[in-house]
């Protein structure tokens, strides 16, 4: 593909978070080493309007991506004018469900956010049906409220005015990459991609299809949900009447994880990424056939290019950094999160204190909605540095664990993690998740993969790489973290750590 706005190589990166949301200007005049030109994050409110749910307010989410664009052109010393882009690159939180009045795209309600749990009921009605294999078969998912298709049930049932908007043919559905593009393009294309389409439960990954027997039970229309594309595609133009220029191509969207794979240049199999984000999301490549796992892994489309689809197995923690938040803002341990990177290298938590981080319930290989965030082994003598310090550890034991069962699920060890997200700026993390998994952690220089990888493929899209292999080059290692501790050391942290999540889990289960 090429853009008519060829004379440039400068991208527009939309990294839509669940804490805020981030643009990019990019350069890739030079394809080996892309440049940042502008950058600029605008975090907007979280809303829970009751316990286990969370919502976000998608004109709230519009309004930080305009301020983002803003500030980032600023930064780039760039005016509105088309011919200085090559294209729009989007990635973007994924299960969080958005449902729009058509040919406006105004929010019908509120986004049901990823972390929200109010469809747990409706999960635990289809899994006493027997219906849990079908869509493990069919989607590699679990039947969990953390997916996008038992959200929108949930609406069906329990909203009557989007339920009618939906019925009668006046709303769309999507997640929050078809809601953007919705409206970029002015209101005129409802798509998708397969990344995003995959963590739906209404998808099936072997046919790259939305898949017609899930949908009735969910008891979905299919008229309602998007076209699905490959990955780098000619989705549409911006067509705004304002906040971008029109007329810029966007050839680029990836779910936030699937993006942060291949800006990590993981393009062969066995080759694995964590993100350390507001949850830690661990995928590896496992290439063109979906593997179903034996260790509570969901199996996933990383892309589709082409019209064929790579697939991956990821596993998934749903408090990672956000533990750090919640040490700042609720418990006041610390003022900043940058302070966690500060502790004396003397303090140890483990084997003596351990923070599992639950604070949303577990995830993979555990699936635990109803898990709770506990602090175990406290004493007279535990010092608010050891309680800092069992956060960090309890972001890498969870890591540890899904690593543990993706080398598992694959039969192989796995030598190498590529780390990014914002927490993985952390040497006392990044070292400790080195030494639990007595394996090398491999950071970059940028560890803004998510947002380059969706950059890199929008400069597919519009033909500025030609290929995947012609990607490997704009990668830059920063640091490589290595194990110092022996096995009895290792084993001694472990214990302890499985201790802690069973005691977690027994006391959820404890009605």
């Amino acid at each position: 593909m090429t853009s008519k706005n060829n004379s440039s190589k400068k991208i527009i990166t939309i990294d839509q978070g669940t804490t805020g949301s981030t643009v990019l200007i990019i350069d890739f005049d030079d394809k080996k080493e892309p440049k940042i030109l502008g950058k600029s994050t605008f975090d907007f409110p979280q809303h829970f309007p009751k316990a286990g749910w969370v919502e976000h307010d998608l004109d709230e989410i519009w309004t930080s991506i305009s301020k983002a664009f803003l500030a980032a052109l600023n930064q780039a010393n760039l005016t509105l004018d088309a011919s200085h882009f090559a294209s729009i690159g989007i990635t973007n939180q994924r299960e969080t469900l958005c449902v729009f009045e058509k040919g406006t795209g105004r929010p019908l309600c509120k986004a049901i956010v990823w972390q929200c749990k109010r469809s747990l009921g409706l999960c635990n009605e289809l899994k006493a049906r027997g219906l849990e294999p079908i869509f493990r078969e069919k989607t590699g998912l679990f039947l969990d409220p953390y997916f996008s298709g038992t959200k929108l049930s949930w609406l069906l049932r329990e909203n009557k005015e989007v339920s009618d908007a939906l019925k009668n043919g006046s709303a769309l559905v999507g997640t929050i990459d078809s809601w953007l593009l919705y409206r970029l393009t002015g209101c005129k294309v409802h798509a998708t991609e397969a990344s995003n389409a995959s963590r739906t439960l209404m998808f099936n990954i072997k046919t790259g299809t939305w898949d017609e027997e899930l949908l009735k039970i969910l008891e979905i229309q299919p008229q309602i949900l998007p076209q699905i594309f490959d990955s780098a595609y000619s989705f549409g133009e911006t067509h705004l009447n304002g906040i971008l220029p029109d007329g810029i191509p966007i050839t680029g969207i990836l779910g936030d994880q699937q993006a942060a794979l291949l800006g990590q240049t993981c393009f062969s199999e066995g080759e694995a990424k964590c993100t350390y984000g507001t949850g830690a999301f661990a995928l590896t490549n496992i290439g063109s056939i979906p593997k179903a796992s034996k260790f509570g892994l969901l199996t996933t489309v990383a892309w589709s290019l082409n019209g064929k689809m790579t697939y991956a197995l990821e596993g998934s923690a749903f408090i990672a950094g956000a533990a750090v938040q919640f040490i700042r803002d609720q418990l006041h341990f610390i003022d900043e999160s940058s302070q966690t990177s500060k502790i004396p290298a003397s303090t140890k938590a483990s084997p003596e204190v351990y923070f599992v981080p639950s604070l949303a319930g577990l995830g993979a290989p555990w699936w635990d909605p109803k898990a709770q965030g506990a602090l175990f082994g406290l004493t007279r003598g535990t010092s608010k540095d050891q309680i800092i310090r069992a956060t960090l550890e309890g972001i890498a034991f969870q890591v540890a664990d899904l690593m543990t069962a993706m080398a598992s699920d694959l039969d192989s060890d796995i030598i190498t993690i590529k780390v990014d997200g914002g927490a993985s700026a952390n040497n006392v993390l990044m070292k400790f998740q080195a030494d639990i998994l007595g394996i090398t952690i491999d950071r970059p220089q940028n560890i803004e993969t998510t947002a380059f990888g969706a950059a890199m493929v929008s400069a597919l899209g519009v033909g500025i790489y030609k290929n995947l292999d012609d990607m490997k080059t704009a990668w830059k290692r920063d640091a490589l973290f290595k194990s110092t501790i022996d096995a009895a050391e290792r084993k001694a942290h472990q214990k302890g750590w499985k201790r802690a999540v069973k005691a977690v889990r027994c006391f959820a289960d404890a009605d």
